[in-house]
């Protein structure tokens, strides 16, 4: 299992310095990749370059590149750019955002995301091997028809065969397509207890592909919140207001995807409770609400026999890179806890 560090929102809390040694110190520390996100403030792809010139093995991990933000070409030309800036490290993970900030910030409808999706990814294969880009799906057709648009090809090429492409999933059908059509999936709020389920629903979508393609060839590779500390309660409630968040307000009551999976997990009348307190501004009240057991069923906290088993756990469940995001708001902190995580999951 190989580790890779997840580095979230740029220009939040930490500088531009502090970030930058976090990340070489990871690759000093041997963690395989770093991951920049964005929501509706930094962007990744701007992060990713600024990177790749500052490293020479760490792979690049968009994580995610928000599909309403960009068109399919679009991605992949960033792709093939940050790709060959670095020499042939990047890992282009993409997703769907939400509802609320696909259609209140790109102005871009949510809906019919699964067959987004595959489009969108179709495309993208076939611009990175520089096909000309001829394609008719049930969301995305080039050239538009019955204009003077033009079947173009990428006019430059990447440093890898193939750059692989992980998906941002957490839901049955979603899971399903990206075991078809994808190289990793990025889950959230992940539980090793439960990934039966999530393997299952790989393994239709695998079968689906029918192109000789196993289940071992998809990347499973969790984003997991992270801290070691002698005591339990502390390092449980540095948790809190990340899982409250998802959890209680990550969407709205009728659509939020993470509230959703909980529930699967066995937290339903918790999952309720913690949306309904997020949801009417009890915010603190709605993080205490998060049951002890959630909590370290989703993250690695805690004393470092604890944190050891843990990392033990998602590797017996197969997870494949581990990303990590350290509950540490100092860059001193942060890499603290990376070398701490390096050094248990070494044992």
């Amino acid at each position: 299992m190989k580790l890779g560090v997840h580095i979230g929102y740029w220009g939040l809390g930490l500088t531009s310095e502090d970030q930058l040694e976090i990340v070489q110190e990871a690759e000093r520390l041997g963690y395989d990749s770093v991951w920049a996100a964005e929501a509706y403030g930094s962007d990744t792809a701007s992060v990713l370059g600024w990177l790749a010139g500052q490293t020479s093995t760490i792979r690049l991990g968009s994580g995610i590149f928000q599909m309403p933000g960009r068109s399919a070409a679009m991605t992949a030309m960033t792709a093939a750019t940050i790709d060959q800036l670095s020499n042939g490290r990047m890992i282009l993970g993409i997703g769907s955002s939400g509802p609320q900030v696909s259609e209140g910030w790109h102005g871009v409808r949510f809906g019919k995301q699964l067959a987004r999706t595959r489009d969108y990814v179709a495309v993208l294969r076939m611009a990175l091997a520089r096909e000309r880009l001829e394609y008719s799906g049930e969301t995305l057709e080039l050239p538009l028809p019955e204009g003077p648009g033009k079947a173009l090809k990428l006019t430059i090429g990447t440093v890898q065969d193939q750059v692989p492409i992980y998906i941002a999933a957490i839901g049955p059908k979603n899971t399903q397509l990206t075991g078809e059509i994808a190289d990793g999936v990025i889950p959230t709020l992940f539980s090793p207890e439960h990934v039966s389920v999530m393997r299952d629903e790989l393994q239709i979508g695998v079968d689906r592909a029918g192109n000789g393609k196993t289940l071992a060839d998809i990347d499973i590779a969790p984003t997991v919140q992270v801290y070691v500390s002698d005591n339990m309660e502390d390092a449980r409630n540095l948790m809190r207001p990340f899982i409250g968040l998802y959890v209680g307000g990550m969407g709205s009551r009728k659509q939020n995807f993470y509230n959703q999976l909980v529930r699967r997990y066995g937290f339903d009348d918790a999952a309720q409770e913690v949306q309904d307190l997020y949801l009417d501004g009890k915010k603190d009240e709605a993080m205490a609400a998060l049951p002890d057991e959630l909590i370290d069923m989703v993250a690695i906290c805690g004393p470092a026999d604890h944190v050891r088993e843990r990392i033990a756990a998602y590797r017996e469940a197969g997870v494949g890179t581990l990303g990590v995001s350290p509950m540490a708001f100092t860059r001193e902190e942060r890499i603290t806890q990376l070398r701490l995580i390096a050094e248990l999951a070494a044992d």
